[in-house]
């Protein structure tokens, strides 16, 4: 019988460039914002390694990874400031068929049209990303993304 190879991996997985895995934007991610990116890695996996651009991600699929409701929203936000992940449409929330969830792509896959584009390598310094992380994290919710009842206006009740 022949040789079995010892670095053979027996399922899916997730190759990511070492440069990517020691850079500034990479090394200063919150959890949530690794866990919202692994969450949409698994999502690209799911699609056979295509669709990249289109990679729909729900909120409920978020939290069933392991995220709490309300990090979700800057950790997204975080990707996206430090170039890892683009937002391509923005989904909404509602009733039955009117939901649409987000989707997403990811910076670092090419996509079937174009390369991939790593704007994570724009962040030369661990402080230039750490403010742009803060920052992001900080930064509300557009007032699209919140829902009709936080638009309401209190009422005093008499």
């Amino acid at each position: 019988m022949g040789r079995q190879r010892r670095n053979r991996i027996s399922g899916q997985f997730a190759a990511q460039l070492v440069e990517m895995l020691e850079s500034p934007a990479y090394r200063v991610l919150s959890l949530s914002a690794h866990r919202v990116l692994d969450r949409i890695q698994i999502e690209f996996a799911h699609h056979g390694g295509t669709e990249n651009g289109r990679l729909p991600v729900t909120y409920d699929q978020f939290c069933e990874y392991g995220l709490h409701r309300h990090a979700i929203g800057p950790a997204i936000r975080e990707l996206v400031a430090l170039g890892f992940i683009e937002m391509t449409e923005r989904g909404r929330h509602g009733n039955g068929e009117f939901r649409t969830p987000n989707k997403f792509r990811l910076t670092f896959r090419p996509t079937s049209k174009a390369a991939e584009t790593n704007e994570w390598r724009k962040f030369e310094t661990m402080e230039a990303a750490e403010f742009l992380a803060q920052a992001a994290r900080k930064t509300p919710a557009e007032p699209s993304q919140r829902s009709a009842r936080s638009k309401t206006p209190l009422r005093a009740v008499t």
